[in-house]
């Protein structure tokens, strides 16, 4: 009996409703870990090269990993892999809450979904038993409404449900995951492959013990983390969330503003997590935020979800659906001009009842509000909405549109670069690296991170490598466990920054295969550093593990991710930053007058291709390269 995992991988057939268990080997956990590495190994083996995204022949994987469900903070992870639908790349997309540790508790590391369902089903997965049942009563329901009617049916308030929405239903581009009708798999638009597969949702429910080989030590880390948390760079993103740093990237000149052409907002403070904090946590009129206000995930003792409740003249909040972070407060927020926060939340319950990744939604949103303030779309083209910047009512009116298909929210479901096409105008607007919303952290004012966006194969992504300004003394003791020892200016651009940028990636990309939550473990200011994150894996399952390993681990997943695109045909034309990041400056703050030196971020781009190992005038990962990653397999 291995420790920390159970050994078995679900397979489900949806189209000859067939149900299968396959018990892989001990090397090949330890090869992949979980997460995002190991669903990568089934969509390369079983996705058709060139199939369609929204097709039955795309292969969906959820994976689980070797300490999902341990008790110790920021485990219960899970990753979905398959073919895009928004970007035509791979599409990679993490989600936490209690789902992750219940699917393991279940009897499941992970679940591989091929096929179509001929009718809307669900799954239900309970202590090693599998079911294919029907759904058609669920389909076209909320997610909080479908979650309730789940319950009632099973007759189990403990069961964890993974499904779609609405939104997954009617094939959104973009839309998400959802479990606990508030935590999302937003990026990449894998609730829309779910979608496209008649599956609603995935239920599960177990009562398995995990097999710990170092109890003692495991418990040892968990008291060490939750004794550790006040006095750590944590102890803000616990009260605050992530909330927190509006204010924070508004003072560096980073808070994307009016569809990313300032980086500094006026009226910030309306939007801030110290407000939100302050004012609208559920319980905050009780004075009682830090119980009622703040929501974990499985064993869990950072507690950084958000959960949002009042009464307002046009928006009422419900609790039910969480509260925003930080992006979606920017993409919402700043992106559209809008200092509305019971809009903002607004917004971002509808995105997690239809199931919608707040950043594309609200950033197609915003490129249709900049694109309509240039008069390069008209009401003619909106459907007589005014999209002028700070229309609240406008921006909370087109989420919902979006989630229902809905007259001008059946173009931006399309994701901003489609509707672009669609429309044939606006693509000056734009501000996609390959087709997929960037998030709410500017290049203008990150620099390394304006390369990640453009080369990271499922495109823009914030938590795909560590932020400049991470790389101080304050963190080199935990740098240095990754190789990088020179300590960098925020501003400076060079071949020690991209190498930051490269370490980091493989950091994280280790991170989302080993499924831990990037607020907790990481290479600087998380919780529990790279070292602490081998130690959590070897005293649940009683492996020997080293940093070493793990970033090797990390480069593996980032090249099966570049292998996939680049059997798509997809690789260096399109690692690339929006047109407007280098032609226009940007306008107010402290980056006012940036814009990105296009031949410094070339040369850059070209190092990070040498460093990376992969062939500079393809972009694509060497055959040198995968071989020695264990992935011969592959191909390129």
């Amino acid at each position: 009996m291995p420790h920390g995992y159970n050994g078995k991988i679900l397979h489900i057939d949806l189209t000859t409703r067939t149900i299968e268990v396959e018990t892989p080997p001990e090397t090949f956990y330890r090869k992949y870990m979980g997460g995002s590495a190991m669903g990568m190994h089934y969509v390369l083996n079983q996705t058709p090269a060139h199939t369609d995204a929204l097709g039955p022949d795309n292969v969906l994987t959820l994976m689980a990993s070797v300490i999902t469900g341990a008790p110790v903070s920021g485990q219960s992870r899970i990753t979905a892999t398959a073919k895009s639908p928004l970007t035509d790349c791979i599409g990679d997309s993490q989600g936490g809450g209690f789902f992750p540790a219940e699917l393991k508790f279940a009897g499941f590391d992970g679940i591989v979904i091929k096929g179509r369902a001929a009718s809307p089903v669900y799954l239900w997965i309970k202590d090693g038993a599998v079911e294919i049942r029907d759904a058609a009563h669920l389909w076209g329901k909320i997610t909080g409404e479908a979650e309730a009617l789940l319950k009632q049916e099973l007759g189990d308030d403990k069961i964890e449900v993974l499904q779609v929405g609405p939104a997954g239903e009617n094939a959104v581009r973009f839309a998400a995951l959802i479990s606990m009708s508030n935590r999302a798999h937003g990026r990449t638009g894998m609730g829309a492959v779910m979608g496209s597969k008649n599956l609603k949702a995935i239920v599960v429910r177990g009562t398995k013990k995990l097999s710990l080989a170092n109890k003692k030590a495991v418990s040892d880390l968990a008291r060490w983390g939750a004794q550790n948390l006040d006095s750590s760079d944590v102890a803000s993103m616990a009260k605050y969330g992530t909330a927190e740093t509006v204010g924070a990237n508004q003072r560096g000149g980073g808070l994307p503003t009016f569809n990313f052409n300032s980086g500094s907002f006026e009226h910030f403070e309306k939007i801030d997590g110290e407000l939100l904090y302050d004012k609208y946590l559920r319980g905050a009129a009780e004075g009682k935020q830090d119980t009622k206000g703040r929501d974990t995930c499985y064993s869990c003792t950072v507690r950084c979800k958000r959960v949002v409740e009042w009464e307002d003249a046009r928006f009422k909040v419900d609790p039910h659906y969480g509260g925003p972070e930080y992006e979606t407060l920017a993409t919402f927020g700043s992106y559209c001009g809008i200092d509305d926060i019971a809009a903002i939340s607004k917004a971002n319950q509808i995105c997690n009842e239809y199931g919608m990744d707040t950043i594309s939604c609200g950033a197609s949103i915003a490129w249709a509000f900049e694109a309509f303030n240039e008069g390069i779309l008209t009401p003619e083209d909106t459907g007589g909405i005014d999209l002028t910047y700070g229309n609240a009512e406008s921006m909370v009116k087109l989420a919902e549109m979006i989630g229902k298909r809905a007259g001008f929210g059946h173009i931006l479901a399309e994701g901003s670069a489609r509707a672009a096409d669609l429309l044939e105008k606006g693509h000056e607007c734009l501000i996609v690296s390959h087709k997929m919303e960037t998030p709410a952290h500017m290049p203008q004012a990150k620099i390394s991170l304006g390369l990640i966006y453009a080369v990271n194969p499922f495109g823009a992504d914030h938590q795909s490598s560590e932020h400049d300004p991470n790389y101080n003394k304050v963190y080199a003791e935990k740098l240095a466990q990754i190789g990088l020892f020179e300590p960098m200016h925020p501003r400076v651009m060079n071949e020690e920054k991209v190498k930051y940028a490269l370490r980091t990636q493989w950091s994280y990309a280790a991170m989302d295969s080993v499924n831990v939550c990037q607020f907790v473990y990481g290479p600087t200011w998380q919780l529990f550093h790279m070292q602490q994150m081998a130690d959590v894996i070897n005293a649940v399952t009683g492996w020997d593990v080293t940093v070493d390993e793990l970033q090797e681990l990390g480069e593996r997943r980032t090249n099966m991710l570049r292998a996939f695109n680049a059997r798509e045909g997809i690789g260096k034309d399109q690692d690339t930053l929006p047109e407007k990041m280098f032609n226009k400056a940007l306008k107010g703050g402290k980056s006012d007058g940036r814009k990105i030196d296009r031949d410094e971020w070339l040369k850059h781009r070209d190092v990070y291709y040498q460093m990376a190992g992969w062939d500079v005038e393809t972009g694509n990962p060497t055959a040198e390269t995968m071989e020695k990653l264990g992935l011969g397999w592959v191909g390129v």
